[in-house]
């Protein structure tokens, strides 16, 4: 899955993959996160949020998407 930087303090790169609705975050510690349903508007919103590690948090972490670590 192809990944963009991101500015920000806590997440350094995101994937998105719209047909499986798979949300890949990268941390700024390298660890390596994969989110299962979510779905595109959420991803677009994020890439485009004024904070998107405060984003992240609020509307990916806390919303109970299954996830699982893969590096």
């Amino acid at each position: 899955m192809e990944h963009s930087s991101v500015t920000s303090s806590m997440l350094s790169s995101i994937g998105y993959d719209k047909d499986e609705e798979i949300l890949e975050i990268k941390f700024a510690n390298g660890s390596l996160y994969r989110y299962e349903g979510v779905p595109p508007n959420e991803y677009y919103d994020l890439i485009q949020a004024d904070s998107v590690g405060k984003h992240f948090t609020q509307h990916v972490k806390n919303a109970g998407y299954p996830y699982e670590k893969v590096g």
